[in-house]
């Protein structure tokens, strides 16, 4: 039985990007952007869930609990209560025995953790049928690589730089090549929380307003394209170069929120200016340069060469020529100038280097999840509930496949290519983590 809608959740670390396609009523392409987090609040002394964060008047001093942790679904409570309010009248008004579900899912993702997705989906909610992949297999359904007059490529390579990591993800022919996927551990939290310490060491205490330095990240930061200068400039004219930017920190008080100051705007005796200068550029450079704060990876661009060079040789040549960008981090200014700039001085000199750019890089995954789901063959796709009730996970991983199991790649490279590196025999870190350890050397050198 066909479903009328379906259901499509890019399940992010910090947002989720929720929408239905209807096949009766034709198309909704409104994306709702919910937070993917249930915040308490001090100052309204009230907590809200996901997407009743809107209603928060006072945003200082917010605690979060989120349901990822290090780029994993651990809290399925707060999930589930997030998941409810987003499925009920107030957002999607999605009635789950009806519909199909397609939600996204981390890379690398544990088999015990999938096992939990799956039973929500057909245990908690009863959803008719559902298809669970990663943001970047959706990606070649989509118009990121769209050339007017041509189909999209068979080779891509998709840079996913979000909340917990920065992922680069081989495709060919809509199989992601697990074992030269390359994952850097540097991500918009982490960016979030050094600005705050560097802010709180250097000028206020900023250590529990995650949610306003996260706003001063996302307005003052920019990538440099001349990183040396850029830190002279800062040193000679403190707090009055060119690269110096006032912030007004918001004020709760009068119900006003936090904004770069504007050229001629006259302050009031009750602003409080956060003044950023070299803060600007210095935290995005953590994706270039992640060994500046102890990290022992490649940064994103040696990262990229490394996974290309773990491909057929044959076909380097598409990938570096369809790079596309997705995840809130590229969109930092200046992002695609300096990645282009240093993976250019990388590629073999016969190669072209192509980078596309999504007009919105936060919603591309979701946007291109719509084609998917619009798509012919999306039935063969999805796995229905009677199939799970029937065989359980197995029915899921017959259909979906697993990064363990090596079906795209060589399966004996799948585990040590979750590490960033760029080559070389595999070294054992000085500290090895209980968690992991670190398979692949680094060749990145530490600034002097």
């Amino acid at each position: 039985m066909a479903t009328s809608q379906t259901v499509v959740l890019d399940n992010g670390g910090s947002t989720i990007k929720a929408g239905i396609v209807r096949t009766d009523l034709g198309d909704d392409d409104e994306v709702r952007l919910i937070p993917n987090a249930v915040v308490r609040s001090k100052g309204d002394k009230a907590t809200f869930v996901g997407h009743e964060i809107g209603r928060c008047k006072d945003y200082s001093a917010l605690h979060y609990r989120l349901p990822f942790e290090k780029g994993y679904l651990v809290d399925w409570d707060a999930q589930k209560a997030i998941w409810d309010g987003l499925f009920s009248s107030e957002v999607l008004s999605v009635n789950a025995p009806e519909s199909s579900l397609l939600i996204t899912e981390p890379y690398f993702n544990l088999p015990n953790i999938q096992e939990i997705y799956d039973q929500f989906v057909f245990e908690e909610y009863e959803f008719h049928s559902y298809h669970r992949c990663t943001p970047a297999a959706m990606i070649p359904y989509g118009q990121l690589f769209a050339v007017e007059g041509l189909q999209n490529p068979e080779c891509t390579l998709i840079v996913d730089s979000g909340f917990s990591f920065t992922h680069v993800i081989p495709i060919i022919n809509h199989q992601i090549q697990w074992h030269a996927v390359k994952r850097l551990d540097v991500g918009g939290k982490l960016l979030t929380n050094q600005l705050k310490e560097v802010i709180s060491y250097r000028q206020w205490n900023m250590m529990d307003e995650t949610y306003i330095v996260n706003h001063v990240k996302e307005s003052c930061c920019y990538v440099s394209t001349n990183f040396f200068a850029d830190l002279e400039t800062c040193r000679l004219k403190p707090k009055k170069s060119k690269i110096a930017l006032e912030y007004i920190l918001p004020s709760y008080v009068i119900n006003t929120g936090g904004a770069v100051r504007e050229p001629g705007y006259e302050l009031a005796p009750t602003d409080q200016v956060l003044v950023m200068e070299n803060e600007r550029f210095t935290i995005p450079e953590l994706l270039f340069r992640p060994d500046d704060i102890g990290l022992e990876q490649s940064g994103l661009p040696n990262s990229i060469a490394a996974s290309i060079s773990l491909l057929a040789e044959d076909l380097q040549g598409m990938f570096w020529a369809n790079i596309g960008l997705i995840g809130g981090n590229t969109k930092f200014p200046g992002f695609y100038e300096r990645l282009m700039t240093e993976l250019r001085s990388l590629a073999p000199v016969e190669c072209d280097v192509q980078i596309y750019r999504p007009k919105d890089a936060v919603t591309e995954a979701y946007r291109s999840s719509l084609e998917f789901v619009r798509s012919a063959d999306i039935a063969a796709h999805l796995v229905s509930r009677a199939e799970y009730l029937e065989s359980g996970t197995h029915a899921i991983r017959r259909k979906f496949g697993h990064w363990q199991s090596g079906d795209s790649g060589k399966s004996g490279d799948r585990v040590m290519a979750s590490s960033s590196s760029t080559g070389g025999a595999p070294l054992l870190s000085k500290k090895p983590s209980r968690s992991r350890i670190r398979t692949t050397a680094s060749t990145s050198s530490r600034r002097r």
